[in-house]
């Protein structure tokens, strides 16, 4: 019988989904979940829809819940898998803090969790929280994989993969629907089953650098093709991407509205024409997450009311499958965020993190992937990114502030809009109004 500890129960949707999957597993079922959060509101809420999830599933199942950081040890206790989907800081204040400042200055913003200004001032709060969860792991489940989900996922596990014992995968949503997307998008769904495909490169920012179906014919010169014309033929949720087809040669792993803001070409002041061309979503998050609010609770007041057992399929997420094959010894292969040691992509730096080909069995998580070098110019473009998470991650640990003016400084589209005037002056803003959400910086 397994433990699994899930930091940031909050997330009652995803905690859901991923335990709601575990209970699904014939190998899982029989867990100890663990339940942690610092809000008690939203872990009631969790473990009411989990209880009755677990009812509808067999019961089998042993759900404890522990609030606040004096709990926190007795949670991770024992642990074999810590999964994190903690947001320190929230909706609200901190994203909308990580939105409003900076539009101040005229930078603006779809997502801001992964790149960005607000994904550099995401890592430098959350950072901190994540160091005090390695502690405790490495003192009372020393040998417990870490399963990390929040964003910005490259600078986070960067760091606990590099500054901590504990043993840390990343993991996101967007290469196991990549191609798959990708495919429909383009009316060539006859192409998915049986198709080979091979992704590397960083997280939100993996490349797909081979695709073939069944019979290993190469799709790229039809998807290219039809990505031009869809382009310009219609507005679709997509174009930034298709537009990296097109200019780049390379499909990418994360949606459009994330990679119009990773780059220093589609949102820019002096073009404002880009975002109606492009179909941009300027403040998408902020949108998201109060839709997300509003609807949870509507979902919330049905669920419990309408029974106390609730149905749960099993979806797609990595994480029960990776539990599965750890405990079982049946390998199990996925797209996962490590530590570049030993050149796994022989162009990107060996402290870098990168998204590549891993696989999880008896013996843990191993990389898998071998295809050597990326194509040069989609190495330059990850590495732009890699700077500033390699600095980000030496201002955490350093508490230096010019460290955070740096990554700011080397961010592209940061860079692309403001000078380093303003990128100073944004930055000690945000650093002020952030207050105790951060640690100080010197």
């Amino acid at each position: 019988m397994a433990k699994i500890t899930f930091m940031g129960a909050g997330s009652t949707v995803f905690a859901r989904n991923v335990l709601g999957d575990c209970m699904c597993s014939p190998v899982l079922a029989d867990s100890e979940i663990a339940l942690y959060d610092i809000n008690g509101r939203q872990l009631k809420e969790s473990e009411t829809i989990l209880q009755a999830i677990n009812k509808g599933l067999g019961g089998k199942a042993r759900i404890k819940c522990y609030l606040g950081v004096e709990n926190r040890k007795e949670a991770l206790h024992g642990a074999d898998f810590v999964i994190n989907a903690i947001q320190v800081g929230l909706y609200d204040p901190c994203t909308i803090t990580d939105f409003e400042i900076p539009k101040k200055y005229g930078l603006r913003q779809t997502i801001a969790d992964t790149l960005g200004i607000g994904g550099i001032m995401r890592a430098l709060r959350t950072i901190p929280v994540m160091a005090d969860f390695a502690h405790d792991m490495e003192e009372v489940c020393p040998e417990a994989w870490f399963l990390n989900y929040t964003n910005p996922m490259s600078m986070l596990c960067g760091y606990m993969q590099r500054y901590t014992g504990v043993k840390t995968i990343g993991l996101c949503h967007s290469v196991q629907s990549c191609t798959k997307d990708l495919l429909g998008s383009l009316d060539m769904e006859d192409k998915l089953e049986g198709r080979q495909e091979i992704i590397a490169g960083i997280n939100h920012m993996g490349w797909l650098l081979e695709i073939k179906d069944k019979d290993g014919n190469d799709l790229y010169p039809e998807i290219r093709k039809r990505a031009v014309a869809k382009n310009a033929d219609k507005k679709h949720w997509d174009m930034v991407r298709y537009d990296y087809i097109d200019k780049l040669g390379y499909y990418c792993t994360e949606s459009s509205e994330h990679n119009a803001e990773y780059s220093p070409w589609y949102i820019k002041a002096r073009y404002p024409e880009l975002i109606e061309r492009f179909n941009i979503p300027l403040d998408e998050y902020p949108r998201r997450c109060v839709e997300q609010l509003a609807g949870w609770e509507k979902m919330y007041k049905e669920l419990v009311s309408a029974a106390d057992t609730i149905t749960h399929t099993r979806s797609n997420e990595y994480a029960s499958y990776i539990m599965e094959a750890v405990v079982t010894g049946t390998p199990y292969e996925f797209g996962g965020n490590v530590i570049n040691h030993n050149g796994l992509i022989g162009n990107l730096p060996n402290d870098a993190c990168v998204e590549i080909s891993c696989t999880a069995d008896k013996r843990g998580i191993t990389p898998s992937y071998t295809g050597g070098r990326l194509p040069v110019h989609l190495a330059a473009l990850n590495m732009t990114h890699v700077n500033v998470h390699l600095i980000a991650i030496e201002a955490a640990v350093t508490l230096k502030k010019e460290h955070i003016y740096h990554a700011a400084m080397l961010e592209p589209h940061t860079a692309a809009e403001l000078s380093i005037d303003e990128i100073r002056s944004m930055v000690d803003d945000l650093i002020e109004k952030h207050g105790d959400w951060m640690p100080k910086y010197q």
